[in-house]
């Protein structure tokens, strides 16, 4: 199918066009005229997307890496071309360092289990931002349960940014892992990565990288990132639900052991536990039968991405997250809680002095505007803000000025209810 360039035409045409790829949008009367602005949470899928994973379970859907028929040679070659493709996506150095999980929550989790639970001293810190989504914050709590290590929160600065200067222990030998989003699922702050894992190397501290709501528009590419771990997942990149990925470097990878174990992961399996041969990296750390259309459409988001271009999606969103900061600025009770400084994460959350966050979705939703409102799963980050619950627009691709312009009047009519 023709994916059009973002870049080659007027905005209005352009996001007609490019919402016209996405079958949820055309002819649909459960979402006829929808606003969707909820894209942090999940994006919709292109029929490119859609096609290859149903290609993939007509046409050519059979155990993968198990078979010597012929339809299950093509999956499993499908299947490890999707891996290649993402490997590119993200400037690995190898294919075996891209691992297929069921997300990145439960990416995240592992990492903590198949390295770090092996190499955290008692008494070591993790360090994790006071922005991280849950997922990139409760398994490390776990974690430091588990090896009686201690937790400490990188702390922000008023404008929302990583606060180094009040953590002048952050880098240092007793620092176990740092832990850190690329891009806030509540505020759009984009933090230096490149700066971190500098920082980190000189004292030989591994950095993990939560870049969930960073694929479709940032350049990411794990070797000029420096960090040893990164995940991210599919269902935010215009791909499938239930599959996500764990980047490990490569030296990282030969220091790490399985931690879940089952079929298609063991060479040798014997009486005794201590019996067992593991395969080789990758498949050591995927036990069970991969999701084969998943990784495939996974694969084809990836193309996708590339075929519009991530700086012409950036400037979109931008464009878009500006808008919406200059339209909301007119409001008298609106609390912004991210910063315009960071619009190019499309990302714009705020409080009304006196609506309630989820009463104010309700409304948009009730006007065919798809937000979310609520704590966004990052309860330390909203304790920080002083706030139980934003309200958050998020941008994408198939958005336009006119979806902006539809919440700003659903808002306009929520002051009329419930500002008397």
């Amino acid at each position: 199918m023709t994916v059009v360039s973002l870049s080659n035409k007027q905005q209005q045409f352009q996001t007609e066009a490019i919402r016209s790829q996405f079958p949820i949008f055309v002819d649909n009367a459960h979402t006829m005229g929808l606003a969707y602005l909820d894209n942090a949470a999940t994006t919709q899928k292109p029929q490119a997307v859609l096609e290859a994973i149903k290609q993939a379970t007509e046409s050519y859907h059979a155990p993968v890496n198990r078979g010597f028929y012929s339809i299950a040679q093509q999956s499993s070659d499908a299947y490890e071309n999707a891996r290649i493709t993402v490997q590119e996506f993200i400037g690995a150095a190898q294919s075996e360092s891209v691992i297929f999980t069921a997300s990145a929550t439960d990416s995240i989790n592992q990492i903590t289990q198949i390295y770090f639970a092996d190499h955290i001293k008692p008494g070591q810190t993790i360090w994790v931002s006071r922005m991280e989504h849950h997922a990139n914050f409760l398994p490390w709590q776990a974690l430091a349960q588990q090896c009686d290590a201690q937790i400490k929160i990188i702390e922000l600065t008023e404008d929302g940014e990583l606060d180094f200067d009040r953590h002048p222990e952050l880098f240092s030998t007793n620092s176990a892992v740092i832990a850190v989003t690329h891009t806030s699922n509540v505020i759009g702050t984009q933090n230096n990565i490149v700066e971190i894992c500098q920082k980190a190397k000189a004292y030989d501290i591994p950095v993990v990288i939560d870049a969930a709501q960073a694929m479709t528009s940032n350049e990411i590419n794990v070797a000029d990132l420096g960090c040893d771990f990164l995940v991210f997942s599919g269902h935010k990149m215009y791909g499938p639900n239930g599959i996500g990925i764990m980047y490990i470097e490569p030296e990282k990878l030969t220091q790490c052991r399985p931690a879940r174990v089952g079929g298609g992961m063991v060479d040798f399996v014997g009486d005794s536990f201590a019996d067992n041969e593991w395969t080789e990296a990758p498949q050591m750390f995927e036990a069970g039968s991969p999701n084969l259309p998943a990784a495939v459409g996974l694969s084809e988001a990836c193309h996708y991405i590339n075929k519009l271009g991530k700086a012409e999606i950036k400037a979109h969103i931008k464009h878009l997250a500006k808008y919406a900061y200059e339209q909301l600025s007119l409001f008298e009770n609106i609390i912004f809680a991210s910063n315009p400084k960071h619009a190019a994460s499309g990302i714009v959350s705020f409080h009304h002095k006196e609506i309630h966050a989820h009463d104010l979705a309700q409304i948009l939703g009730d006007n065919n505007v798809a937000v979310r409102a609520g704590h966004h799963c990052a309860q330390p980050l909203l304790s920080h803000l002083q706030t139980s619950s934003t309200l958050r627009i998020s941008c994408t691709i198939y958005n336009d000025t006119q979806d902006i312009d539809r919440a700003i009047e659903a808002l306009k009519l929520a002051e009329e209810i419930f500002c008397l």
